[in-house]
């Protein structure tokens, strides 16, 4: 007696998830919240720093994100994070005037930077 194996076929569903390939979705291209399109954000756009804040990240408008690399350029050419507890930031003169304070935790740092960018 020999036994025959039988295969049923494939339900709709199960071909396409055996293949590896997804039914294309539908792409939607309406506006985000406040009329800006889909994919923009308010961290892209360009702000104006503060007189005090130009001093260390120029005077031209710049997005959010770029304000913060600067800055965060700035504390590591000046070595100004403390060694014991890197997350905290000794103010020189320049970024004493931005932050109001002799030190802040890098965390308390971009709640002093949004004063400063318009």
């Amino acid at each position: 007696m020999t036994s025959s194996s039988k295969t049923a076929a494939p339900a709709k569903g199960e071909a396409a998830a055996k293949s590896g390939k997804a039914a294309p979705k539908a792409s939607s291209k309406t506006p985000a919240k406040g009329g800006k399109e889909a994919g923009q954000s308010a961290f892209a756009k360009p702000l104006t720093p503060s007189k005090e804040l130009a001093e260390i990240v120029g005077a031209e408008p710049l997005p959010r994100t770029e304000v913060v690399s600067k800055v965060w350029e700035y504390i590591k050419k000046h070595k100004l994070q403390n060694e014991a507890n890197k997350r905290e930031i000794v103010a020189d003169a320049k970024l004493k005037a931005v932050f109001g304070r002799d030190k802040v935790t890098m965390f308390e740092m971009n709640k002093y930077l949004a004063q400063h960018l318009k």
